[in-house]
C-alpha cells in the first residue's frame, strides 16, 4: 500500500493552489472586457468619397474660381458624447505644422470652423468645398486674400507662397475641454493630451495668369 508522505502531500497541494489561481486568473482576464481606448479619428477624402481624387484633373495647381470637393470627417471613439470642433487654417511653406509631442496647434491664421455634437461610435461627415477667390502678386509671391467655403467667402491677411508655391490647407480637430471649461486642440485620454489634424498642398501658380 502506498504511502504519500508529509513533504509530498504538501507538495501536491502547492501544486493544486497554485493551478486554482492560475485557472482564477485566466478566467478573470477571459471574462473581463478590455478598457476602451479613447480616441478620435479624422480624415479627409477627395470628391468621390475615397481618399484619391483631391484635385481637379489631379493638379494641384488651383486657378481663381475653381472649386475643390472635399469631405472632412470625424469619428468619436471616446465612449461619450462630445463637442467637436474642426478648424481650418491656411499656411505655407514655413509656419510650422501642429506639433503632436508639445500638442499645440499650427500658429497659421484660422480662416473658419465648423462645430457639433456627436455620440460615442458616431461619425460626423460633411462636404468641404472651397476655392480661391481673390489673390494678388506681391514682390515674387502670391497672397491669398479671399478664400471660399461651403458658399461662404472669408477675407483673408494670412501668408503669401514664393511663386504661389505650397500653400496647404491645415485641418485641426479641437474639442471642449471640461477641466478648462473651453475647446482645446486635441484630446484627454489616459492622463495625456493627443492630438489629430492632416494638412493638404496646393499651388497658387495660375491664378494670376
Amino acid at each position: 500500500m502506498n504511502v504519500i508522505s508529509s513533504q509530498n502531500r504538501r507538495t501536491l497541494i502547492a501544486v493544486l493552489i497554485t493551478l486554482l489561481v492560475v485557472c482564477e486568473v485566466i478566467a478573470y482576464v477571459a471574462t473581463t472586457p478590455r478598457p476602451q481606448e479613447k480616441f478620435f479619428q479624422l480624415y479627409v477624402l477627395g470628391a468621390k468619397r475615397m481618399a484619391a481624387d483631391y484635385y481637379p484633373n489631379n493638379d494641384t495647381d488651383i486657378r481663381l474660381g475653381e472649386s475643390v470637393h472635399w469631405y472632412v470627417g470625424v469619428t468619436d471613439n471616446m465612449g461619450n458624447v462630445q463637442l467637436v470642433v474642426i478648424r481650418v487654417k491656411l499656411g505655407n511653406q514655413t509656419i510650422p505644422s501642429p506639433n503632436d509631442t508639445q500638442a499645440t496647434p499650427s500658429p497659421a491664421p484660422l480662416v473658419t470652423e465648423f462645430s457639433r455634437f456627436i455620440q460615442n461610435n458616431e461619425t460626423w461627415e460633411f462636404p468641404f468645398v472651397w476655392q480661391i477667390v481673390n489673390a494678388v502678386p506681391v514682390d515674387g509671391s502670391t497672397r491669398i486674400l479671399e478664400l471660399a467655403i461651403n458658399d461662404e467667402t472669408f477675407e483673408l491677411q494670412g501668408p503669401s507662397a514664393r511663386d504661389g508655391y505650397n500653400f496647404r490647407l491645415i485641418i485641426e480637430l479641437w474639442t471642449w475641454d471640461v477641466e478648462s471649461a473651453a475647446v482645446q486642440f486635441g484630446w484627454q485620454a489616459d492622463g495625456e493630451r493627443r492630438v489629430a489634424w492632416l494638412q493638404l498642398w496646393f499651388n497658387a501658380t495660375t491664378s494670376l495668369r
